[in-house]
């Protein structure tokens, strides 16, 4: 702006269209000074008139720095962040598991708010020591630079919070499995199917994941058939991926892939176009010692034995005077499920609780797992249903021709497409602006959510 001022006039500036190309927001906060008329006129003033000169400018930016993020989102973080700090004296008293848990799952929230504030602080601080008035030039000078690099932090520092604020999907923790199909396209849906399929192999190869090909079918009578670029004809492939976080990684290539390309085949060097379907399955590993640890609080094993009612008694039917008169017998109810479990096998009354602890928990864990099984059928068969991916639903266009990868949600446009098919570091570009794309939509959807319930409780109050 210094050079603009010294090369001479400039035409009137629109707040908001300015504030709008330098930040991609209308109002953020942050005072940009433009030279006056009269200003203009002189452009071999000295530097204590340049000065003076910025402090009768104008500010374009008035709104404050809160407004960059959404009122319920700032409310919901210093709300998640009491609940943290809450938790930390707590514990700082006493060790519970499931609070040590909680804690875990909120200090991400609490470190993104206390980043984000002491940058809003940074930045107030920072005008207020550009606008002071007789302020020393060379100061006001380096404030307003600093103001610049603050801006940008904000900008960071907001995304990072609002990113926090987002709930971890279920399953992000989880291998996973892609199942990849030939949509529309007849032959060459097939052929782009199987290097679809090569390219999530080579992507694995790369980044050292562990992989493994669970179905790898052809389409019937192709036989082994290929294309003049070496691709099979792919009926239906699913690739496991069986490191733990691969879910959350692969999550966003669910969807159409559509390609475009002339075919081998073609004799009139017209482009076809292809797709091939592409879904993304969280894959449930069997359970390992730890899951399996029954004083692990993780574990579907584990009971807390204050949730546990256990009642003696004599035990009933035959198995001779002593069992009769003596309080062996065993009653274990689980209070939260009400889960009865009764053991009078043995003489031994602590022989019988033995065994009661080792069918309750036994049983507790089956329920668990059931439970799990349950949602988890739940959210495949969203995922799985074959409604949900149709032409409409392309998130992927590669463009043979033009040497192109387009990802249509991040409006993303990337070339090099051998380095993207190869699985290359190029396709860590575009899967990245994928899984942004999927994040920020989370977001939106998580304000609308909080601000769904601030007007709730708001006209709630009124009533």
């Amino acid at each position: 702006m210094l050079a603009a001022w010294l090369l001479g006039p400039v035409a009137p500036v629109d707040p908001d269209v300015v504030s709008q190309k330098l930040f991609g927001a209308p109002d953020f906060g942050i005072n940009i000074y433009f030279p006056t008329a009269a200003q203009h006129d002189d452009c071999a003033m000295d530097m204590s008139q340049l000065h003076a000169g910025l402090t009768e400018s104008r500010p374009i930016f008035k709104a404050p720095i809160e407004s960059t993020l959404a009122p319920s989102l700032i409310l919901r973080a210093k709300s998640l962040t009491a609940e943290h700090n809450e938790l930390q004296k707590t514990l700082n008293d006493s060790f519970d598991a499931a609070k040590a848990k909680r804690a875990g799952e909120l200090r991400r929230v609490a470190t993104a708010l206390e980043e984000w504030e002491a940058a809003n602080n940074a930045i107030a601080e920072l005008k207020t020591m550009a606008q002071e008035p007789g302020q020393d030039a060379d100061l006001a000078a380096i404030a307003r630079d600093e103001l610049d690099t603050e801006v940008a932090k904000l900008q960071s520092l907001g995304r990072s919070l609002s990113a926090s604020l987002t709930p971890r999907h279920p399953f992000a923790d989880l291998p996973c499995m892609l199942e990849i199909r030939p949509g529309p396209g007849g032959l060459e849906g097939r052929y782009f199917a199987d290097t679809v399929f090569k390219m999530y192999k080579g992507l694995c190869a790369r980044k050292g994941f562990r992989s493994k090909v669970i179905k790898y079918d052809l389409a019937e009578g192709a036989g082994d058939q290929s294309s003049a670029e070496g691709e099979l004809p792919l009926q239906e492939a699913i690739l496991e991926i069986e490191d733990a976080g691969a879910y959350d990684i692969f999550r966003a290539e669910a969807g159409m892939h559509r390609v475009q390309r002339i075919p081998s085949t073609e004799s009139k060097g017209r482009v076809h176009t292809s797709a091939v379907a592409v879904w993304v399955l969280p894959s449930f590993a069997e359970a390992s010692a730890d899951e399996m640890d029954v004083d692990n609080p993780e574990s579907d094993f584990y009971i807390d034995p204050q949730e546990l009612k256990i009642e003696t008694m004599r035990a009933r039917g035959a198995g001779g005077q002593h069992v009769n008169k003596t309080e062996s017998a065993i009653r274990m109810t689980h209070l939260p499920t009400g889960t009865t479990v009764s053991m009078q096998d043995h003489r031994s009354q602590h022989r019988n609780r033995d065994e009661a602890w080792k069918l309750m928990r036994s049983r507790i864990a089956a329920q668990r797992a059931e439970q799990r099984e349950e949602e988890a059928a739940r959210l495949r068969n969203s995922v799985l249903s074959t409604t949900q991916i149709t032409r409409g639903d392309k998130i992927r266009t590669y463009n043979y021709n033009q040497d192109r990868c387009t990802d249509h949600r991040a409006a993303l446009d990337v070339h090099n497409l051998p380095g993207v098919l190869e699985g290359g570091d190029v396709l860590d570009r575009v899967m990245d602006a994928g899984r942004e794309w999927l994040v920020g939509k989370e977001i939106e959807m998580l304000v609308a959510e909080e601000e769904a319930k601030a007007k709730a409780a708001a006209n709630g109050g009124k009533k």
